[in-house]
C-alpha cells in the first residue's frame, strides 16, 4: 500500500476545496521533503526554469500549490530566476530559493548566484543531476564530476557547495545548507540532487523547529562597547557613516544620531536606511555622492567617525580614501571579516548592530539626563530641489524643461512623487549615478533597493519581480538602463503573466551611458556603447505590457503614478533622457586611473 503524502504545515481544505486526485495516494518523496522543509520556513515561493531532470522537484511543487503550499514562479532565464530569489529576500527577510536543471541551466544561475554571495543574500540553490547510474556516460547535460563540473563550479560563489550522492545524506545536508545560508556574513549555499535521489520515496516526519535553523543569535562585545562608551564620553562631536548592513537597527541608530547630534552621511548602499530629508543628513559619501558628505568627513574639528554596518568596500569609499579611513574610525560591524578593511581604526566592534546601539543608547540617554551634550558639525543647510539638505551637483537642471529630459530633473520628479512606501529596484549602469545622487527619500525602511556588491546588469528587473511576487499590493519600482534592459528584457513577461502592477522605467538614451562617460572621462577610445534607437514601449507592448513613451518634462509631470500601481499587470516607462549629461561619477574614473587600470566602468 503506498504512504499518502504528509503535509503537516497545510490547513485541511473544505470539501469544495478539494484538489481533483486522479489517484488514491501519492508517495511522498525526497523532493516533498525540500518542500516540507520550506513550508515550515514561511518559504511560499521557488524560482526556477524547468527541465528534465528537475522535474520531480516540480511535480512536488505542483502537488504543494495545489494544497496551499510553496509554489512555483517559472523565470525566462536561470539567472532571471536568481534575481527574484534575491528581490524576494529583500521584500520578505526570508531566504530566496531559486532551482534549475542540470548543465545550462545550472550554469545559468552563476552570475545571480555570485550577485548574491556579493551582496549577502541568503539564497537556497537546487541544481539538478542525471540519475546516479548516468555518471561518467556523457548524458545529455551530464553535470557531474566526470563532466562539465557544476559543484566544482559553484564552489566559488557560495557559501556551502555539495552533491547529495545518497538520499540519506539529503536531509542533513538540506539542513546544513539552510544553516549555513543564515550565517553572518548571509549567502548562497548548493545543493545539487540526483534526479533519482528526488524521486526516491521518503518519509516526512514534521518534526523539525524551523526557527532554530535561522536562528540569529544575539552577540557583542562588551569589552568593545565599554571602550566605545568611554571614548564617547571624551570626544565633542561624533559623524556617523551608516553602511547598508545596518538593517534593522536603523531605529536605533537614528536615535543615537538625534540624542547625540551627530552629523551623519551613508554609503550608496546605506541611504536605504536613512531619512534623507533629516536636518542632520550630509549626503552619500563615495560613489556619485555629495560634496556635502566629503566636506564632513574632511572637517577639521571630527573627533570621531562611527562607521556602522560597511563592508567598506570601492564604491563606498571613494576608493579607500583616508577621508573615512583613518585612526579617528571607529568600526562596527556583524561581520569580523568586515574588519580586515580597516585595519588603521582605533577601534572595533563586533556583535548584532541592534544589540550595541541598544546598549550604546542606554549609557547615552543617562549621560543627557546629567546635561552631557555633543555638538554637531557644522555643514551645508541649503535645502535641495528634492527637500533634503545635501549638496547636489547642478541643481538647477533639476528644474529644467529641456527635451530630452535632463536624468536629475527625472530623479527630482521620482523623488517628490513617488509614494513613500515604493520599493525602487534601481540597476547597475548610468542609474547608479542618478539615484545615488538625485533620488532622496525620507522612508528609511529599507526600500531604496540597490546591487552594487557584484554590479551585476538587468539585476533589478528580476530582482523588482520576485519582490512583487511577495508583497503584491506594495508599489514597486524598477529603474533600469537601457543597455540592462535588452540583457533580460523578456523577464517582464513574468510580470505580465503574474499580473503584478510593476512598473519598468527604461533610461533610453541608446547608449551604454556608464561605458560611454566612462570612457569619455578617462580619456579612453570611445567603443562599444553605442546601441541602436530603439521602442521600448511598443517592444512590451508585442510582450503583452503596456508600454509609454515619456518624450517631455510635461508629459513626466502628467504621468499618475500612483494609477500605474494601483493596475493589474506591469507598466513599462519608455523616458527618452539627454544622453550628454555626464553622471557624477569622475572619482570613481579617478580611481581607476591611479590604480594603472582601465578607466571604463563597467556598463
Amino acid at each position: 500500500m503506498l504512504k499518502v503524502i504528509n503535509y503537516p504545515y497545510l490547513l485541511s481544505p473544505t470539501p469544495e476545496e478539494q484538489p481533483q486526485v486522479v489517484e488514491d495516494t501519492v508517495q511522498a518523496t525526497y523532493a516533498d521533503l525540500i518542500i516540507d522543509y520550506l513550508a515550515q520556513l514561511g518559504i511560499d515561493t521557488v524560482f526556477g526554469v524547468p527541465g528534465g531532470a528537475i522535474e520531480p522537484l516540480l511535480n512536488s511543487l505542483a502537488r504543494s500549490e495545489r494544497n496551499g503550499g510553496p509554489r512555483l514562479v517559472v523565470a525566462r532565464h536561470e539567472c532571471g530566476a536568481a534575481f527574484m530569489a534575491d528581490g524576494y529576500y529583500r521584500e520578505t527577510g526570508k531566504m530566496g530559493v531559486v532551482c534549475s536543471t542540470t548543465g545550462p541551466g545550472a550554469t545559468n544561475l552563476i552570475t545571480g548566484v555570485a550577485s548574491a554571495l556579493e551582496d549577502e543574500i541568503p539564497m537556497l540553490v537546487i541544481t539538478a543531476q542525471t540519475p546516479l547510474p548516468k555518471f561518467g556516460k556523457r548524458a545529455l547535460q551530464e553535470s557531474s564530476c566526470t563532466a562539465i563540473d557544476t559543484v566544482g563550479i559553484f564552489r566559488y560563489v557560495t557559501q556551502f557547495n555539495t552533491l547529495i550522492s545518497h538520499h540519506e545524506q539529503l536531509e542533513g545536508k538540506l539542513v546544513s545548507a539552510i544553516m549555513a545560508a543564515h550565517r553572518v556574513p548571509n549567502g548562497p549555499v548548493h545543493i545539487s540532487i540526483p534526479s533519482d535521489i528526488l524521486r526516491a520515496p521518503a518519509t516526512i516526519n514534521g518534526h523539525i523547529h524551523s526557527d532554530l535553523l535561522i536562528h540569529n543569535f544575539s552577540m557583542s562585545d562588551d569589552s568593545a562597547i565599554t571602550r566605545l562608551g568611554e571614548k564617547l564620553g571624551r570626544v565633542n562631536n561624533i559623524v556617523m557613516y551608516i553602511g547598508n548592513g545596518v538593517g534593522k537597527a536603523s531605529k536605533q541608530i537614528m536615535e543615537f544620531i538625534e540624542l547625540t547630534g551627530a552629523a551623519f552621511v551613508t554609503g550608496p548602499m546605506g541611504k536605504s536606511w536613512v531619512n534623507e530629508k533629516h536636518p542632520q543628513y550630509r549626503g552619500v559619501y563615495g560613489f556619485a555622492g555629495h560634496e556635502s558628505a566629503k566636506n564632513l568627513l574632511q572637517h577639521k574639528d571630527v573627533d570621531l567617525i562611527l562607521a556602522v554596518g560597511t563592508a567598506l568596500g570601492e564604491l563606498g569609499t571613494s576608493g579607500w580614501k583616508n577621508d573615512l579611513l583613518n585612526t579617528k574610525l571607529v568600526h562596527i560591524d556583524s561581520s569580523i571579516e568586515h574588519f580586515t578593511r580597516s585595519p588603521m581604526a582605533n577601534l572595533h566592534v563586533f556583535g548584532n548592530i541592534d544589540v550595541i546601539f541598544d546598549r550604546l543608547l542606554i549609557s547615552v540617554r543617562e549621560a543627557r539626563k546629567w546635561g552631557r551634550k555633543w555638538d554637531t558639525i557644522p555643514g551645508n543647510k541649503q535645502i535641495n530641489a528634492n527637500g533634503g539638505y545635501a549638496t547636489l551637483a547642478v541643481p538647477e537642471k533639476c528644474y529644467s524643461n529641456d527635451i530630452p529630459i535632463k536624468p536629475q530633473r527625472l530623479m527630482s520628479h521620482l523623488s517628490n512623487y513617488l509614494p513613500e512606501n515604493t520599493r525602487i529596484f534601481v540597476d547597475a549602469g548610468n542609474g547608479w549615478s542618478w539615484a545615488t545622487h538625485y533620488l532622496t527619500r525620507s522612508n528609511n525602511e529599507g526600500l531604496y533597493r540597490i546591487a552594487m556588491g557584484y554590479g551585476s546588469m538587468a539585476w533589478s528587473i528580476g530582482a523588482a519581480i520576485g519582490s512583487a511576487i511577495a508583497n503584491r499590493t506594495a508599489p514597486t519600482l524598477c529603474i533600469v538602463g537601457d543597455g540592462s534592459y535588452l540583457m533580460s528584457a523578456q523577464e517582464i513577461t513574468v510580470a505580465a503573466q503574474q499580473k503584478l502592477p510593476v512598473v519598468f522605467l527604461v533610461l533610453n538614451d541608446a547608449a551604454m551611458g556608464m561605458v560611454m562617460h566612462g570612457q569619455k572621462l578617462g580619456k579612453q577610445e570611445s567603443i562599444g556603447w553605442e546601441l541602436n534607437e530603439i521602442n521600448y514601449a511598443a517592444m512590451a507592448q508585442a510582450m503583452g505590457v503596456e508600454g509609454i513613451i515619456i518624450e517631455s518634462p510635461e508629459q513626466l509631470e502628467a504621468l499618475n503614478l500612483n494609477a500605474l500601481f494601483a493596475k493589474n499587470g506591469p507598466t513599462l516607462l519608455d523616458v527618452r533622457i539627454d544622453r550628454n549629461e555626464v553622471p557624477p561619477m569622475g572619482d570613481r574614473i579617478k580611481g581607476l586611473a591611479a590604480n594603472n587600470s582601465s578607466a571604463t566602468p563597467g556598463g
